[in-house]
Order: C-alpha cells, then structure tokens, then sequence
C-alpha cells in the first residue's frame, strides 16, 4: 500500500453480512475515490448481547461469501490485534499503516447510538466520518445525541474528505437498503451453522 492509499473502515458484527453492506460498501469506493473498504469484524461489539452472536470464523465466512469484490476486504484483524473498542482499532491501525489515510463508514443507525462508543469525540478527532443512509433511521439520525457536538463540523460534499479538518463528517444517501442482520436470522436462526458446514465439506 503505498502512501495516500485510502481505506474506508467499515466496522460491526456482520452477524451475518448481507447485500445491504456491499452495496454501502461499493457505492462508497466510488463515490468517495477509496482505493479499499475493509470490513471489520469485530470479536465481540460491547453494546450488543453475546447472546446470539455467531461464532466469529461465521461472520467473516459470511462475509466473504458476499463481498465479492476485489477492494473490499473482510477481516478479523481485530482478534489479531486485540482490540475490542473502535477508538483502539483506528490508533492501531494507524500505528501499524502510517502510509494509509483512513476513513470511518457507518450506517445512520450507528450515529443514532454513537454517543455510546468509548471515546466517541476522539473517534472524529482521529478519521474522517461518513455516515450512510438506513430505512427507518435517516430523519431520526439528524438528531441523533452525537450530532448535537458533531452537527457543526458537518460536511456537505463527502467526496472531498481528503481536504476536511478534524472533526469532520458527512450524511449520505447512497441509496437505501432494507435488508438487515436482524431480519436474515428471523428468517435463519441456522445460517451460521450452514455456512460453517459449507466450509468444512470438500469440494
């Protein structure tokens, strides 16, 4: 990777992924000029339930099943660097890829509980934020606790994050997806046992 590469940082439990993050995934590799998005899947998310998430090798084995695509990259690099809350992952990888510029993406229902992740405020401080529109969350996230700190570095172009100031961030719509995590494992409690499987059987 050489100096300048950007990266969008995409992280959360993918329990499991689904369509819905590769095309956020996609449309932000062309919309904002990255070269790659990384998903990060994480070990554990502190603000959800153990109960209920599938074993990591899953998530990311779902993960590769769907992302499809020669820039999108699904990792458990978080496993391997030990870190569990968002602010330590971006100093580390910071730390590890001094060359990479790096941006967070999330989706606006992450915004609406933003105000909850450790160190929230360095988070901003620390990358880029650009927040992709969901069903059901793109007026509520306008007042979302966050943005009552983050509504005045607020950006209206997000294609020129390369050029933003510290604390910035950006609301999009790159067009909304109703498929959900929630939704996939109503209609598949066994989907990670499914996919485990998949991977054990010999071609």
């Amino acid at each position: 990777m050489r100096k300048g590469f950007t990266v969008g940082l995409l992280g959360g439990s993918f329990n499991p992924a689904h369509g819905g993050h590769r095309k956020m995934s996609v449309a932000a590799l062309e919309r904002l000029g990255l070269d790659e998005v990384w998903w990060l899947v994480s070990p554990q998310n502190p603000l959800k339930p153990v109960a209920g998430m599938a074993p990591l090798k899953a998530r990311i084995a779902s993960g590769r099943a769907v992302a499809r695509h020669p820039r999108i990259r699904v990792t458990g690099i978080e496993a391997e660097l030990g870190t569990q809350l968002t602010i330590d992952t971006i100093q580390a990888l910071k730390r590890r890829y001094p060359q990479v510029r790096f941006l967070w993406l999330m989706g606006s229902d992450n915004l609406m509980q933003f105000h909850r992740w450790a160190d929230w405020r360095e988070i901003a401080r620390q990358v880029p934020i650009v927040v992709m529109a969901r069903p059901l969350y793109v007026g509520r996230s306008q007042f979302a606790p966050a943005m009552g700190w983050l509504r005045r570095w607020r950006h209206g172009n997000p294609a020129g994050w390369r050029t933003w100031r510290l604390p910035g961030l950006a609301l999009v719509n790159f067009g909304l997806d109703q498929r959900s995590a929630t939704a996939i494992r109503r209609a598949d409690p066994d989907w990670a046992d499914d996919i485990l499987l998949q991977q054990d059987t010999p071609d």
